[in-house]
């Protein structure tokens, strides 16, 4: 059997620790960190497959083309970046933060406009490698917590959605770490239209 490799080891360092981050947030609070956290793992995706700025920042601030998650979902698309399938969980969880943000009652991620949404991303998720162990990891570190002043009690829903929000930012994350900046094959100025030079003949 072979050895997993450094990066595998520190992925799944990385996602025990966003896991056992998230297992502190309940309710509104979860669906909201987890949205966010997500949306931040996704921007940086974005930074890290365009070219730097001529200046400072501004396409991710709030009023700019990319100051939505649902401009950056759509973008990641359109450049490759994701599948079609993380396309629709993102929107998917997008939708979710969103409703709970504006929702003035106490809502739960059980209630089926929640729930059943969130399912067929569950399911997705649940082909990922991480999934197993890092149910696990919750399930110790509820049994670690049995008699602390830390309350236990976690509804199934809301673990899945725990685990499902640490596999897409730690892969996110991953997979923002191994991107180059992308390079058009040709770029236009006043004098014509002319080849990068990676992609000049003979370079």
């Amino acid at each position: 059997m072979s050895r997993p490799t450094p990066e595998a080891l520190r992925v799944a360092e990385t996602a025990r620790t966003i896991a056992l981050q998230m297992m502190s947030e309940r309710g509104r609070g979860a669906v909201l960190v987890g949205g966010a956290r997500v949306d931040a793992a996704l921007e940086a995706l974005l930074k890290s497959a365009l070219a730097p700025p001529s200046g400072p920042e501004t396409l991710f601030l709030t009023d700019r083309p990319l100051g939505s998650f649902g401009a950056r979902i759509a973008l990641a698309r359109r450049l490759g970046l994701i599948d079609r399938q993380l396309e629709l969980a993102l929107h998917t969880l997008r939708r979710v933060r969103n409703a709970f943000a504006h929702s003035t009652a106490q809502a739960s991620l059980s209630e089926a406009c929640h729930h059943q949404p969130l399912a067929e991303c569950y399911r997705q998720a649940r082909c990922n490698p991480l999934w197993d162990p890092l149910e696990r990891i919750l399930d110790d570190q509820l049994r670690s917590n049995t008699g602390s002043a830390v309350s236990t009690a976690i509804e199934p829903a809301l673990r899945d959605y725990i685990l499902l929000i640490t596999i897409l930012v730690v892969f996110l994350e991953a997979t923002s770490q191994q991107l180059s900046p992308l390079q058009s094959a040709v770029s236009m100025g006043f004098a014509g239209v002319s080849r990068s030079s990676c992609n000049a003949p003979g370079s």
